[in-house]
Parts: structure tokens; C-alpha cells; sequence
């Protein structure tokens, strides 16, 4: 199946590959039956029950950005709450997963730090599905370019040691003097340069729609297919980020590119108003592109936080279990 692909395009091929375990399993019940096997006895399963699985929940660390500590010194823990009280609190609310952005670890991390969050998270039971960082791969040629890349390799051996499957990168922004397109050939290219980098870690990298050169459905995209097709890049669905006429249906165009997808619980209109996010229709978007993978939270409404994650976090437990 080709790797470039969308989600969407591929139902073909799972349809294919369902009428092949269909009658992989029938032909397994009836050499059973000829030899006795207690397996013979067993109720056949439909495959494509095999391919049905619930959506998980998780939550970004960066809905706690008000409180986390940034850029902290590992030797001296500051005061008030960390990655490991985060860690804690999204266990408390029975949670699959969570989401730890790059943003509240110690700066230079060490891997025995990142070797606790990951065996920490494990015994809460959760998994750890992924981290952020705020790369800007629009800077021409030179030592700020180059910082930018080291950080995204360094996060990407760091996604490694935290058993975190997916970086959500951003593109960058037009730099004083530049033009869209001059942004948007030096974010192919940098963009290129750590996906062929993840590959070789087996991470994955999601750009996400998050202003700027991304702001709008077609320039995500066309950054998106720019760069050589790979099974480690893919879209980071960010539901609040489009400041269109109709971010609805903007999107549903990224949607079938995701392999990451973040919920707001707000939009935004044109004009910079917020209003409440339609979130059955969000979720709908996801399910009818054929996204599988995590739905993380990410609270950023001037609601406190303590009072309206649990009560979010409930509510998508019902509209997901319906």
C-alpha cells in the first residue's frame, strides 16, 4: 500500500485485507473440524470486528501551561507543579494517555529523567502519546537554522528514551524581509531533513495547523505533499486553529492526513471572537476520515482548568462510548 496515501484512500485496502482474514478464519474453522481441535467448538469472529477498537483519551500537558515549570534546571526541581504532577493528575481522571510537551522538562534534559517519566507513566498505566516542540523551520541558512534542527533531532532521541510515538512540529513563520514562498521552501526543506531523521528512530512527526504558513486547509497541505511522502509524517489535526469562514470544513480537508489530533473545546471566528467548539461534529469529522489514533485535550478556555477538564474529559467519554 503506498505511504502517501490518505486515511481515506486506504479503506480499499483494509477492505481487502478484511475478506482476507474472513477467509483465512473460515478456513481455519473447518481444519479444526477435520482434526478435532477444540478450536472447532469456538464461535467464528467476524474480521472486521478484529479492526473495530475504541478511541483512547489523552490530555496535553500544555493545558497546564499557566502552572507547569519551563526550562528548569533537573538539579533543582523548582516549586509548585512539574511533568511528574501532570503525569499524576491525568491518572487521576482514569485517562489513557497523556501528552508531554517539550516545553515543562528540565532544560538539557537527561535520559534518566526521561526514563522516569516513561516508567512512571507505565505504572500509572498510561501511555505517553506523544510531545510537542516549538521548531520554526522558516529561518534562512545559518546558526539559528542550524539551532532549530538540532533541537528537533535532540527531541526526536528523546521521544525515543520517553516511548513517545509522535512530535507535534510547527512550520515557522515568514521572517522579517522574506516572502510566503521563501518561508515555504526553506520549511520543505527543513521539514524533509527531520523526517528523514525521525525514520531513522521510528518517529513520527506531525505538522500541525497552527497559523502563519499553516493557517488555512491548502498551505498545510501543500507543505504537506512538498515533502517526500513518508510513513513517519502525517498532519497534527489541531480543532482549533483555523480562523476561517468555515473551520468545519477546513477540517475535514486535513482530517484524512492525520496521525495526530488535538481537541479544543473553543473556535474561532474571523474576526478573533471565540465561540464553543461544536464537538460531536469534531468528532464526526475524525471518525468519517477514518482517523484511529489518540484524541488528546488540549484545554486552553479561561476557565479554570481544575474545574473544566474533568467535566471535558467526561463528557467526550460519553459522546465516544455512544
Amino acid at each position: 500500500m503506498p505511504e502517501n496515501l490518505p486515511i481515506s484512500s486506504r479503506r480499499q485496502f483494509f477492505g481487502d485485507f478484511t475478506q482476507g482474514l474472513t477467509i483465512a478464519a473460515a478456513a481455519t474453522a473447518g481444519m479444526s473440524a477435520a482434526t478435532g481441535s477444540l478450536l472447532a467448538s469456538e464461535p467464528a469472529v467476524p474480521a472486521s470486528d478484529l479492526l473495530k477498537k475504541k478511541t483512547r483519551l489523552s490530555l496535553a500537558a500544555y493545558s497546564w501551561n499557566a502552572r507547569l515549570a519551563k526550562g528548569w534546571d533537573e538539579k533543582t526541581p523548582p516549586q509548585g507543579a512539574t511533568i511528574p504532577t501532570f503525569i499524576d493528575y491525568c491518572a487521576s481522571l482514569g485517562l489513557d494517555g497523556c501528552e508531554l510537551t517539550s516545553y515543562y522538562f528540565p532544560k538539557d534534559v537527561s535520559p534518566e529523567y526521561l526514563y522516569a517519566r516513561k516508567n512512571q507513566a507505565f505504572r500509572k498505566g498510561l501511555d505517553i502519546t506523544g510531545t510537542a516542540i516549538g521548531n520554526d523551520f522558516c529561518l534562512p541558512e545559518g546558526p539559528a537554522l542550524e539551532a532549530q534542527m538540532a533541537m528537533t533531532k535532540q527531541w526526536i532521541d528523546n521521544a525515543v528514551l520517553l516511548g513517545a510515538p509522535v512530535i507535534r512540529i510547527f512550520a515557522g513563520k515568514v521572517a522579517k524581509g522574506d516572502t510566503e514562498e521563501i518561508a515555504f521552501e526553506r520549511c520543505v526543506k527543513g521539514i524533509t531533513k527531520a523526517v528523514e531523521y525521525a525514520a531513522t528512530k521510528g518517529v513520527c512527526l506531525a505538522l500541525e495547523n497552527h497559523g502563519g504558513i499553516t493557517a488555512t486547509p491548502e498551505q498545510l497541505l501543500k507543505i504537506y505533499h512538498a515533502v517526500p511522502a513518508s510513513p513517519f509524517l502525517g498532519i497534527n489535526f489541531d480543532s482549533g486553529n483555523f480562523r476561517t469562514a468555515d473551520p468545519y470544513a477546513d477540517l475535514e480537508k486535513i482530517a484524512p492526513f492525520a496521525i495526530n489530533a488535538q481537541l479544543k473545546v473553543e473556535m474561532f471566528k474571523t474576526d478573533g471572537k471565540k465561540e464553543l467548539a461544536d464537538i460531536p461534529r469534531i468528532l464526526s469529522i475524525l471518525k468519517n476520515a477514518g482517523y484511529q489514533g489518540y484524541l488528546i485535550l488540549e484545554y486552553e478556555a479561561s476557565e479554570n482548568p481544575d474545574e473544566a477538564i474533568p467535566r471535558y474529559v467526561e463528557e467526550l467519554r460519553k459522546l465516544l462510548d455512544a
